[in-house]
């Protein structure tokens, strides 16, 4: 993304009992192991769901049902020592492949092929002194006030 634009992205909060599926990222001049949904950018002419539906097929080859829109979240952030400007629409959604459940790890691939990997996490593994749910936000809209 170039730098000073404001990027959309459609994140799902995938849900397996108290766990929820998230990517693991590193950002190496933090440095800091942190997680974030799946997900990504919504592109032009394309509803936020849709597009939702589309990075979980191209990212970890999953069929998303159950799709509901919960709320927005405005990230603000920076990584790698570049500023970031984010509208996350947020979504509850479930995988129609109910094996994906029972996956400790899944390998998924980013656009140009940079492979990542997905956990599932309880929200007690977020929060203070803990390593950090992204977007800003998401933790506490997510699961509510018993976190952490």
């Amino acid at each position: 993304m170039p730098p000073g634009r404001i990027r959309t992205l459609a994140i799902a909060l995938v849900r397996r009992g108290d766990d929820i599926l998230v990517a693991e990222g590193f950002d190496t001049i933090k440095p800091e192991t942190f997680y974030r949904p799946l997900g990504g950018a919504i592109e032009f002419g394309e509803r936020a769901e849709d597009a939702l539906r589309r990075e979980f097929r191209e990212e970890i080859g999953a069929e998303l049902i159950d799709v509901q829109y919960q709320f927005t979240l405005e990230n603000l952030f920076t990584h790698q020592g570049e500023r970031g400007h984010e509208i996350v629409l947020v979504f509850e959604a479930a995988l129609a492949d109910q094996a994906l459940y029972e996956k400790e790890r899944l390998t998924g691939h980013e656009d140009g092929g940079i492979p990542f990997t997905a956990v599932w996490k309880r929200a007690s593994d977020f929060g203070v002194g803990k390593a950090p749910l992204y977007p800003d936000g998401l933790l506490e809209l997510a699961f509510g006030d018993g976190v952490g």
